[in-house]
């Protein structure tokens, strides 16, 4: 049974702040670090993956789904949202890169110390695009808890990019936020488990880390996108009002 677990979630192929929060003492130490999905879909999807499979077996991979998209893109399929860089990042990958993706599990799950069976997912047990958020109804958690096992008491999941963790139906809900595309503000957001739940944010140097990423990306509006995500320009109260009418608001 770990007794430290670092997630890490919707990184969105932004290596300088996957490189901060890999930096961070207690993601050096912690026995597994787990990747919620969303990992590539962004402008360094080679350099991310390529930093992450250089961990080793610490790493416990959960499937996005940006993750599937990404196959599905290189298969041929139509995107269901109209996303530039996401076509661009699926080009990006390796044959072996694309294979790993295609093979991720939707859902992983293990004991952790102190909070019992916990579930690893992208956006619900069930589907990896359901939106749940900090103030979802009750009766709106009871259906996503459905055909869950009873021993497992703690759920973690990203997909929203902000973070919370909330009580529901006596199981604890944990949101990590985003490494690399934060709704709200800016920083690399991150979650550290066992035996309790600590919502983390690694601060670095944003300018430096855009320039990087317009430097060293050959995504066309690299500098822009940039810009955008790393500066956190969307916000929560933004963010929470888009996906309101996802959560049957």
């Amino acid at each position: 049974m770990p007794q430290t677990v670092a997630v890490l979630s919707d990184i969105h192929g932004v290596l300088p702040a996957l490189d901060a929060v890999l930096a961070e003492p207690d993601v050096r130490a912690a026995e597994r670090i787990v990747l919620t999905g969303d990992i590539v879909a962004g402008p360094q999807p080679v350099e991310v993956l390529d930093r992450l499979t250089g961990l080793g077996d610490r790493v416990v991979w959960v499937r996005g789904n940006a993750d599937r998209e990404m196959v599905e893109l290189r298969a041929g399929k139509e995107p269901v949202i109209p996303d530039p860089i996401a076509p661009w990042a699926a080009a990006q990958l390796r044959d072996n890169q694309l294979e790993l993706l295609a093979g991720l599990p939707a859902t992983v799950t293990m004991p952790v110390a102190g909070l019992g069976t916990v579930i690893f997912c992208h956006a619900t047990p069930r589907d990896d695009e359901e939106v749940v958020l900090v103030d979802s109804r009750l009766n709106r958690w009871a259906e996503v808890f459905t055909g869950l096992p009873d021993e497992v008491d703690t759920i973690v999941c990203g997909h929203t990019h902000m973070p919370y963790v909330r009580l529901a139906h006596r199981r604890l809900v944990v949101n990590p936020g985003s490494v690399g595309m934060p709704y709200g503000r800016s920083g690399a957001h991150w979650a550290l488990l066992g035996p309790g739940v600590q919502l983390r944010r690694t601060a670095y140097d944003i300018e430096a880390a855009c320039a990087r990423v317009a430097a060293e990306s050959g995504y066309p509006e690299a500098a822009t996108w940039a810009d955008y995500y790393l500066h956190s320009r969307a916000d929560d109260v933004r963010a929470l009002t888009v996906f309101g009418p996802r959560d049957g608001r």
